[in-house]
């Protein structure tokens, strides 16, 4: 008989089932996939040497876990990972409230009933898609919404006084019994709220309106926190902390490729619904570098952090914003334009926490510097620096690009361009095909373009060229010319 079909207790004894604890469960089966050389966590990337070695030995220890980390770095998605080391099904006893093992019942109701019907007691199946519970720790969470408190209507329905613990009705916690349990921004959380759980994570004693009762939970519990809390909206009580067995770090992505990878994976549906929009590598790449050069800005509070989820709403917004652009003009398919970064600008002004500094400069100009910043960095990977100081001798690579520049009396690039004209227009700049066949000759022709735009829009913050935003485009010019315009 298979232990699954099992619709009753005797014949669940018959089937062999033998009760395991949750943190057992989990254990057994992490233990399962490593000896398999599977992998335990999907879709987590960057971790492979930090948090998931650290995280796979705290669930081999049978610990509670608590991530720690800045917003935006996958803390809880690891934490629903989890799911996946659970048992596909477990016995519960029918009509249980607190998903009660019909070997180990905790709660009168399942103890009793047990008692009266024996091997014929009904049993139903939980799916582990069903063993997952989470709570956002905020100041107004009561005890009564995560541990329980007495019901009046139930007292009165069925009879009972106050005195009989019958009346009880159970919290989040209780009916989280042998599933997985996330608090997330446990900081938060009152430090009256966080004693109540000190009994549950060692004991597993509740006490509810001056029921002292005995129920040893079986809780696999998740903590998450962001190391900003602990000074600016509260902390984690010591003793509290101390009932935790693990504590993990968890990390931005530290790589450009890495970073890549996570916003490829989360964009994929945004991407497939706009196939008629090509993205230039060069483009991905500064648009990862964008949240880099924001983690280390003077402006923006780093202990804030920078969300992983910049780059992904910046990239979907990038898309739309070529897509917008392409058919406007009447071009169905079209490719991302440097100019086109301008559109991200509403990703990135939501996502970051501004210092005073930051504050007087203005979200939107900070997110253009941040722009301009990505697109400095990515330009010396593929070009030469420019020293401030030269010797007369030392050839300037840019020599003869400026020189274009300083001999046109303008050159604009404009919104309102299809993609052929925009091409033509940027290949009337001759110097710009020799400095690409010279130092990017792996450029892909279909990046060519953007590559192009790209060394403008470098050569601007190097202070080789000057720019002006137009109300359609912008225009280029040399840094003279630009002067005596100005002047």
């Amino acid at each position: 008989m298979e232990i699954q079909n099992s619709t009753t207790f005797g014949a669940l004894k018959k089937s062999g089932y033998q009760y395991k604890s949750i943190k057992e469960e989990l254990r057994s089966n992490l233990l399962l996939k490593l000896t398999k050389k599977q992998t335990v966590f999907e879709g987590i990337h960057g971790y492979e040497y930090t948090v998931v070695p650290e995280l796979e030995r705290a669930i081999l220890s049978k610990h509670n876990i608590n991530l720690l980390g800045l917003r935006g770095q996958a803390k809880t998605r690891l934490a629903r990972q989890m799911v996946t080391l659970l048992d596909e099904y477990i016995p519960v006893v029918a009509g249980s409230e607190i998903n009660d093992d019909p070997f180990k019942p905790i709660s009168r109701f399942a103890q009793n009933l047990i008692s009266e019907k024996g091997d014929d007691t009904p049993i139903t199946w939980l799916h582990r898609d069903m063993r997952f519970s989470e709570k956002l720790a905020t100041p107004d969470v009561t005890v009564a919404d995560i541990i329980g408190d007495v019901d009046p209507i139930k007292a009165a329905n069925l009879k009972l006084s106050y005195a009989d613990d019958r009346v009880i009705h159970f919290g989040m916690i209780p009916r989280a019994n042998r599933c997985i349990f996330v608090i997330n921004e446990l900081p938060d959380l009152q430090a009256r709220i966080q004693v109540a759980l000190f009994n549950i994570l060692q004991e597993g004693d509740v006490q509810i309106r001056g029921f002292a009762l005995r129920l040893p939970l079986d809780i696999q519990f998740v903590f998450t926190a962001n190391p900003e809390d602990y000074t600016n909206r509260g902390s984690i009580v010591t003793p509290l902390k101390d009932r935790i067995g693990s504590q993990i770090l968890t990390h931005y992505p530290q790589t450009l490729e890495t970073a890549r990878i996570i916003t490829a994976q989360e964009t994929a549906a945004a991407a497939a619904e706009k196939e008629n929009v090509y993205v230039p590598e060069l483009a991905k790449d500064i648009l990862e570098q964008i949240s880099f050069e924001a983690r280390e800005s003077e402006f923006i509070d780093s202990k804030s952090g920078v969300s992983a989820r910049l780059s992904i709403t910046a990239f979907q917004n990038l898309l739309s914003t070529a897509e917008r652009r392409g058919l406007n003009n009447g071009n169905p398919e079209t490719a991302v334009r440097l100019s086109d970064f301008l559109g991200v600008i509403p990703s990135i002004t939501g996502k970051v926490e501004l210092v005073y500094e930051g504050e007087q400069e203005g979200a939107n100009e900070v997110a253009k510097q941040l722009i301009a910043d990505a697109v400095k960095t990515q330009f010396l990977l593929y070009f030469p620096k420019i020293e401030k100081l030269q010797k007369q001798d030392d050839k300037d690579p840019y020599h003869e690009l400026v020189n274009w520049f300083f001999e046109q009396s303008s050159f604009e690039l404009l919104d309102t361009l299809d993609d052929q004209e925009y091409q033509l227009q940027l290949d009337r700049i001759e110097p710009l095909d020799d400095l690409i066949h010279t130092y990017a000759p792996q450029i892909s022709n279909d990046d060519i373009p953007f590559m192009k735009e790209f060394i403008l829009w470098a050569l601007v913050e190097l202070k080789k060229l000057s720019k002006y935003n137009l109300t359609d485009g912008v225009r280029f010019k040399d840094m003279y010319g630009g002067y005596i315009s100005g002047l």
